[in-house]
Formats: structure tokens, C-alpha cells, sequence
């Protein structure tokens, strides 16, 4: 009998130290550890992770770049504080990408006229599978439904076939998810946020890619309309509903 054949070892993913507190610290502000406006100092950072200040400084700059914290004069770091025009902005992006992303699921899943969109159903049954349950199987934890309802929305693009388009959308979610997690501190909200994901995917698996597209530009629309509510005190009551 010829053997099976190994397959070949998954490749070796090398982190650096500073590559690890770039992760950390970007958790930390993810998750309101550090909330905008906290100031704090390079040895601060090292004491609190264990390690020397070479990479603190690394992550620091890294973090600076990609406009989460400033540098102080003599005085350390410090979180920058939320940039509401950008972010609109950003929601404004992530309304066209996804709403395009849902004419494309309905038009390929109907079989014709689209025969070149390569629709990933596997990722659409698995959506269906978390968010059209009955009421009594919903999660009432808001980390938890924060961070599917950003699965939902980048799943929704990835099934669309378009890998530029994902990527783009990749981007958006990732500079948008410090501030969209403050949606999800408020019970109405995690309701909301099941019962407008279940009328979407309704409606794509019915091939309506119009109504899908306007579910998802409004449901986009209430979430960016929370955004514009936010204040540093509910920054403040994040964090503490995260640490509790």
C-alpha cells in the first residue's frame, strides 16, 4: 500500500516582541484598557507587560502611524481622541462596499445573469446559523455580539467573491472598531442588531437584492447615528462594562 503522503508543516508565523505589545496595546485601546485621552509613559507600558522599553517604543511608533496615540513633549504618550469626521467617512465607504456586496450575493445566487461571481454559500449558511435562531437562543453579552456583528459584515463581503473589495472592507473594519463596539453596551441595541441581520439575510437568500441593499444602508445608518451620540463619559462606562 502506498503511505499517505505528509502534508507539508504550516509555516512558522515569527512575532517579535514588539510586534506582540503593538497587539497588546492595540486591545487595550480596542477594548477601552486605555481610552482617548489617557496619557502614559513608555516605562509604564514596559512594568505593566514585562518587557524593556526598546519595544514599547517600536509598537508606540507603529501605534502612531496608524493614528491611535501622539507622542508628548517630555510628558509620554498619549490616546488620541476620536476623529468623528473620519469615522463618518468611514461608514460612508463601508455603506458602498456592502450594499454593493449584497446586489452581488443576490444577483450570483440566482443562478443567472452573474455567472462569473464565484458566491460563497458556506459563509452565508453559517451566518444564517447565528442569527436566525429563536429569541430565547440570542446572546445578551454585548463583547460577544460586537464581535459577531463584525463577522457578519465582513462575511457578507467575503461571500460577495470580490477579494479587492474585501480587503478594502478589511481596512474599514479594522480602523472603524474602537468606536463601533460602543453600539453594542445597550440591550436595545443587541435586538436591533439581530433582528435587522436576520430581515438582510432574508432577504439575500430570496434574491431581493434592492431590499437587502436598503436594510443594509439602514441598519449601517443606525449604528453610524449611535456613533455620532458617543461622548468620552460612555467611553468611560465601555470600559467599565468590558472590565466588569
Amino acid at each position: 500500500m502506498t503511505p499517505t503522503p505528509i502534508p507539508p508543516a504550516e509555516p512558522t508565523v515569527y512575532r517579535s516582541r514588539a510586534d506582540e505589545v503593538y497587539a497588546q496595546l492595540k486591545r487595550d485601546v480596542g477594548e477601552f484598557t486605555l481610552v482617548p485621552g489617557d496619557r502614559f509613559t513608555e516605562n509604564e507600558i514596559s512594568e505593566r507587560l514585562g518587557v524593556s522599553r526598546t519595544p514599547v517604543r517600536q509598537a508606540l511608533i507603529r501605534l502612531q502611524q496608524e493614528g491611535y496615540v501622539e507622542v508628548l513633549f517630555r510628558s509620554g504618550w498619549r490616546v488620541l481622541p476620536f476623529n468623528f469626521e473620519q469615522f463618518e467617512q468611514l461608514y460612508d465607504l463601508r455603506m458602498v462596499l456592502e450594499t454593493t456586496a449584497a446586489h452581488r450575493l443576490c444577483e450570483g445566487g440566482a443562478g443567472a445573469g452573474a455567472p462569473h461571481i464565484q458566491i460563497n454559500h458556506a459563509l452565508l449558511d453559517e451566518l444564517v446559523a447565528i442569527w436566525l435562531v429563536p429569541v430565547a437562543q440570542r446572546s445578551t453579552d454585548g463583547i460577544a455580539v460586537a464581535r459577531w456583528d463584525e463577522e457578519f459584515h465582513c462575511a457578507l463581503v467575503r461571500a460577495a467573491g470580490n477579494t479587492e473589495m474585501a480587503r478594502v472592507h478589511s481596512d474599514v473594519t479594522e480602523r472603524i472598531r474602537i468606536i463601533r463596539r460602543l453600539d453594542f453596551t445597550k440591550q436595545a441595541r443587541i435586538t436591533a442588531t439581530y433582528e435587522e441581520h436576520a430581515k438582510i439575510l432574508k432577504a439575500i437568500r430570496s434574491h431581493r437584492g434592492d431590499q437587502a441593499a436598503m436594510l443594509l444602508r439602514a441598519h449601517i445608518q443606525s449604528s453610524q447615528a449611535e456613533v455620532r451620540k458617543i461622548t468620552l463619559h460612555q467611553v468611560h462606562v465601555a470600559r467599565q462594562a468590558a472590565a466588569a
